[in-house]
């Protein structure tokens, strides 16, 4: 395998992860207006859904999903092979296009479709973001770039949700493909900015041949397992809140604009948290900061039926908020542990493993929440986020145990 290094030109690294950066945060908030809308766009009708519209947007939505996990391997493949920037510039590309096609259709056949190509152009995307970051990133620095990129992933998908929920109170639902054209022109614009920070300078080259034993090998490594499946159970819960969270909101009396205002108020701080706690994990060791995210999650869930229960009460909220500051402790150190895991010769795909998990998971908790939700209403939701928050608890204790038995870097 031949692998050719990044120029030596600091300046060229420093450029190549602003544009990453920069990218990550507009995809990210195209993608946040379109989640915001999908379903009441899918039913042709913003209020009163039913638990049937409420299925067939879980089905549809599930799709991209699908699409991602079955093709981000590929994608990680190819970025090792042809480089990070033109497999993340294609996947930006074939995003906007098809919000543009999504907005000139109400059909769910072709919605579906649409959705699920979405999904491999989503992988590509994430899976040459986070290679140029592992590339670039030194390892004492690694938690903190990848908190950078955390920031603004996640600080994106709010802003983005955000911004959608308000499309959503202003435009009736006939009007709503507006915000699918927003969402294409907003990665539209991203493509643009991050193309010209990268404009005559040295960006990432990588010819990397992969042959299929290799990346079964990358894949399959018991160390990277360990890392990446707590994914599964997080996204699971958030590919649930997702689907439920303007519903839920509506249902004890909060309009769209409130909450959008609340998710953005509360998002912006994202922006401090997520290279803080990155830069934690890069001082205090990537398992304990993991730890510290994992028991976040839990009681996130503990919260959430207490509110699914009892409805808006100090202590759940309280317990939300302590659980939601604990779990944004979690992403900058896990994605510094993958990246500490990754093979030099095959980065995309180890980072690509990432995608294919959250993905996988996001489709597991759209479906399994949605069919529960329809069969048991709100009450078939305790067993599920109890499922989770033991499976977070269980990978919690397997990751110390392969740490002190030092088949995988304590760090």
């Amino acid at each position: 395998m031949a692998n050719v290094p990044a120029s030596a030109d600091p300046s060229a690294g420093r450029h190549a992860l602003a544009a990453v950066f920069t990218a990550t945060f507009f995809v990210r908030f195209g993608f946040g207006i379109t989640v915001a809308v999908f379903a009441s766009y899918i039913a042709q009708r913003s209020t009163g859904l039913t638990g049937s519209d409420v299925g067939t947007a879980g089905i549809v939505s599930a799709l991209a999903p699908i699409g991602e996990f079955s093709t981000v391997l590929f994608a990680g493949v190819a970025a090792d092979r042809y480089g990070r920037f033109p497999v993340l510039f294609g996947g930006m590309g074939g995003a906007a296009g098809l919000f543009v096609a999504i907005a000139a259709t109400r059909d769910v056949v072709a919605l579906g479709a649409a959705n699920l190509l979405f999904g491999v152009a989503s992988g590509a995307i994430l899976a040459a973001s986070l290679a140029v970051v592992a590339d670039r990133a030194a390892v004492d620095a690694r938690g903190h770039e990848m908190g950078r990129f955390d920031a603004m992933n996640l600080f994106g998908w709010i802003a983005g949700y955000a911004f959608g929920l308000g499309l959503e109170s202003v435009l009736s639902n006939r009007e709503l493909f507006v915000a699918f054209l927003a969402g294409a022109g907003v990665i539209a614009l991203g493509l643009t900015a991050a193309a010209r920070l990268l404009r005559g300078r040295p960006a990432e080259t990588h010819r990397t041949r992969l042959d299929v034993r290799h990346v079964v090998r990358i894949a399959f490594r018991r160390t990277v397992l360990v890392v990446t499946l707590p994914w599964l159970a997080i996204y699971s819960l958030l590919g649930t809140a997702l689907v439920f969270l303007g519903t839920a909101a509506a249902g004890v009396g909060i309009a769209p604009v409130y909450l959008a205002v609340a998710i953005v108020g509360g998002g912006s701080l994202l922006v401090v948290t997520q290279p803080y706690f990155g830069t934690l994990a890069d001082r205090s060791g990537r398992t304990r900061m993991m730890t510290v995210g994992a028991a976040g999650f839990v009681v996130v869930l503990a919260s959430a039926s207490l509110l699914i229960r009892f409805g808006v009460t100090v202590p759940a909220l309280v317990g939300l908020g302590l659980g939601v500051a604990m779990a944004l402790t979690y992403g900058p150190a896990a994605l510094a542990a993958l990246a500490d895991l990754a093979l030099a010769e095959g980065r995309a795909t180890t980072m690509a493993i990432y995608s294919l998990t959250i993905s996988l998971g996001m489709f597991l908790g759209l479906v399994a929440s949605t069919a529960l939700y329809g069969r048991y209403g709100a009450p078939g939701l305790y067993p599920y986020f109890g499922a989770i928050a033991a499976a977070l608890v269980a990978l919690t204790a397997v990751r110390w145990s392969e740490a002190r038995r030092a088949t995988i870097p304590v760090r």
